[in-house]
């Protein structure tokens, strides 16, 4: 609708009737502006992002993992779950968009590892749930009700059937693991594939190469 600068006629709509149309204007724009925003639904909301790099020395990221946000939760964590995220490209704020379409409360994992496409190759991203030590929202089917409260999940991006993962992707993948398998207490048995969890499912692909990465796990972390 064309604006005109002359006073309306008395054809057309009130002064009032302008304000309350400006008004629902306004706070549809401002709703909208929540909505574009990635804040999740639980109330006091929490941080969305904090990502690190794991560079070619293992210690640099050790701090970053363990010391930020509430004190680790050792008695919960006696797992680890690896997922792919099943498509070429992926972002943090791309992937919690679509798990909260999909009715979870944000980024449902509690790690992402990236391939250089939307995440830097093996940059490592610190999800909320992790920050905040809080259940995943990973593992479909029965198998869920308990690794979603007690496994870590890890998401590499990229899709396991369809492309081999970088080694600088699957290196930091690994050192990602062994730091909590030390911190946590976890065994290299209890590492496990979505796909050993969920018969119909192929995460992390068949291109994961999970001889090599069981062959680098801890046996015994302390």
């Amino acid at each position: 609708m064309t604006t005109h600068q002359h006073t309306p006629s008395s054809g057309g709509p009130s002064r009032r009737t302008q304000f309350v149309l400006a008004a629902f204007a306004v706070g549809m724009t401002v709703v909208m502006g929540l909505l574009a925003l990635d804040t999740p639904r639980p109330a006091g909301g929490f941080p969305l992002t904090k990502i690190t790099t794991f560079d070619d020395r293992p210690e640099s990221a050790e701090d970053l993992l363990f010391s930020a946000g509430e004190t680790l939760d050792r008695d919960r964590w006696s797992g680890i779950v690896i997922h792919h995220l099943g498509e070429p490209f992926g972002t943090p704020e791309s992937i919690h968009r679509q798990h909260l379409s999909w009715g979870y409360q944000g980024l449902g994992y509690h790690f992402l590892v990236g391939n250089g496409n939307g995440l830097a190759n093996g940059e490592i991203h610190v999800g909320y749930r992790w920050i905040e030590q809080l259940p995943g929202a990973h593992v479909v089917g029965d198998a869920g009700k308990i690794h979603n409260e007690r496994s870590i999940g890890i998401c590499l991006i990229g899709n396991g059937d369809r492309q081999p993962y970088s080694d600088r992707q699957i290196r930091h993948l690994v050192r990602l693991v062994q730091r909590l398998q030390q911190e946590c207490g976890i065994p290299a048995n209890a590492v496990q594939l979505h796909a050993d969890l969920a018969s119909t499912l192929t995460s992390p692909g068949r291109l994961f190469p999970e001889a090599d990465f069981r062959a680098q796990l801890l046996d015994a972390p302390h």
